[in-house]
């Protein structure tokens, strides 16, 4: 599974085989079994992720007692943890296993020592969680001029295994509708004709 960040220092950075090889012996790899909660809500936070294999749900409790999910982490994705901004540091959503899976862990109190050791694996890491966060405003602000049909065209298009591999409660929460409404979605936009790219 390492081969995949391999393929990420490759192409991100200009480390020697000998420089990529000392960072893949350091780096964590750890498997987890469907339903393994790795961050609760209101937990403090420990690590961070990084896909290989599997499927990480976020989700949160709100204020009326509903079970929100606000993303789902697949392949070749990170879990990035932004709460440094928040003085007691906790956790504003849940991070649990959909599946079986296969992570790369970092433990957030050795970072800085590694990006040290490693100063261009810190600007790997840096391009990653840009690119990623680049790419989640970009969804956000389409997922909020759009319809609930349109939301879940774009997933189909951009993420199409997502919706046999989720729970449809749960991908009914992350589109912001209820599953009854994405039934009738998903039976109308089956028998529509199928547009180009999709």
């Amino acid at each position: 599974m390492k081969h995949l960040l391999l393929q990420y220092m490759t192409r991100l950075t200009s480390l020697s085989n000998e420089e990529q090889q000392a960072i893949l012996d350091e780096i964590l790899v750890e498997e987890y079994s469907k339903g393994t909660v790795l961050l609760r809500q209101g937990g403090v936070p420990g690590y961070c992720y990084f896909v290989l294999k599997g499927c990480v749900r976020q989700h949160a409790v709100d204020v009326m007692g509903r079970d929100i999910t606000s993303n789902f982490y697949t392949e070749e994705q990170a879990i990035s943890i932004f709460n440094a901004h928040k003085p007691d540091k906790t956790s504003e959503y849940t991070l649990t296993c959909l599946e079986d899976c296969t992570l790369v862990v970092g433990p957030l109190d050795t970072e800085k020592a590694m990006y040290t050791k490693h100063t261009q694996l810190e600007t790997m890491t840096r391009q990653m969680i840009e690119q990623s966060f680049g790419q989640m405003q970009e969804e956000f602000a389409a997922f909020i001029a759009s319809s609930p049909e349109e939301r879940l065209k774009a997933l189909l298009h951009k993420r199409p295994a997502l919706i046999s591999r989720v729970p449809q409660h749960q991908l009914a929460s992350y589109l912001g509708i209820t599953p009854e409404s994405l039934s009738r979605i998903k039976k109308r936009i089956h028998r529509e004709p199928a547009e180009p790219g999709l």
